[in-house]
């Protein structure tokens, strides 16, 4: 299973190639980006390589789709969107997201997240989406609750990243609240 094209006004998602991974780089080695990640930041140009390779292994097993998030005007890759821990007996899946710090506050992410939640609801057929967030991340809860999500409990000190530890902020999202909100 690989992720289907998924299209925007402003935006293309798509399954991520090999000739995406600088920008995929750029992304996820930022430090601002990565600030309220469960890892730190990436420090070579190889982890985006295993990175692609994390993200074919989970289109094979179909348990995870990866997008890549295209500016249609520009063709630059400036974030991804997934979804992940597919259970298709349960109709569920968890969904996560990053954007390149350049794109933040241009309604990019509202737009992917849009795309990527009307196909799980669509044709994927799921029933629930979960999101796993550091609360602390005000921009992705309001992300979140711009969808529809709804924080559903708090998990203390669930990560630790470079000796910080971090709560856990879980959402959730069922298809009949979301075909309302629709």
């Amino acid at each position: 299973m690989t992720a289907p094209t998924l299209t925007t006004s402003r935006l293309r998602l798509e399954a991520p190639q090999a000739g995406d991974l600088a920008d995929v780089f750029m992304i996820f080695s930022d430090p601002v980006v990565m600030r309220y990640w469960s890892h730190e930041p990436w420090q070579s140009p190889e982890q985006a390589e295993a990175w692609l390779a994390r993200v074919d292994s989970g289109h094979a097993a179909g348990d995870a789709l990866q997008w890549a998030i295209r500016e249609t005007a520009t063709g630059v890759v400036i974030g991804t969107a997934t979804l992940f821990k597919i259970s298709p007996p349960n109709r569920r899946a968890e969904i996560g997201y990053a954007l390149a710090q350049r794109a933040w506050g241009a309604g990019y992410m509202a737009e992917a997240m849009q795309a990527v939640i009307g196909h799980a609801f669509g044709s994927m057929g799921l029933h629930r989406l979960e999101a796993d967030i550091d609360p602390r991340n005000e921009g992705s809860a309001r992300a979140l609750r711009r969808q529809g999500f709804t924080c559903e409990g708090i998990l203390r000190q669930r990560w630790c990243v470079g000796g910080e530890w971090s709560d856990t902020g879980l959402y959730g999202l069922l298809a009949p609240d979301w075909a309302a909100l629709s």
